[in-house]
């Protein structure tokens, strides 16, 4: 495949990860946006896929950023929040060898920044030990569980789903 081939490859995967995240986000966007309980984002089962290629670190980046502004975030969500899946995403493609591991650099991230939004951000008039711990508990069904169910799904068709970029 030519250079020129794999950056159309690179930028179509980024852009289709980026709609995915977004279109399933708004779908769930019950479960998906809140400031107090437990909140799944079905989407962020998606960040397994930097386990398959690095443009899952760019689409989901972009796809935090739309979802989180269409979804009606405060400005510090969308900049921290997406941050945090950005840190998520970087990280978990460099333990790529390991897809068990691949989703706990996001959990991580999220579980670290996204309380201290909905306290400081949001005011969210929760301790926040419980908000830590609810937004782990939502990332590790979201990244972890949801995230390896789709791995086993996608395992046997990377490849062909992923093309060139399949690790």
């Amino acid at each position: 495949m030519s250079k020129q081939n794999k950056s159309v490859l690179f930028i179509t995967q980024a852009a289709v990860i980026a709609a995915l995240y977004v279109v399933l986000t708004l779908i769930f966007a019950p479960i998906a946006f809140g400031t107090s309980g437990i909140d799944i984002r079905i989407s962020e089962a998606l960040t397994i896929l930097p386990l398959f290629t690095p443009a899952a670190i760019p689409g989901l980046f972009v796809g935090c950023i739309i979802a989180n502004i269409l979804g009606g975030a405060i400005i510090w969500d969308v900049i921290f929040g997406s941050l945090a899946t950005l840190i998520g995403a970087a990280v978990a493609y460099l333990l790529r060898g390991n897809r068990w591991l691949v989703p706990i650099p996001t959990i991580v991230a999220n579980t670290i920044i996204v309380p201290l939004v909905l306290h400081y951000a949001y005011g969210v008039n929760l301790p926040i030990w419980m908000l830590f711990l609810t937004v782990f508990v939502g990332e590790v069904l979201g990244c972890y569980v949801l995230g390896q169910i789709l791995a086993t799904v996608l395992m046997p068709i990377r490849n062909k789903i992923f093309g060139g970029n399949a690790e």
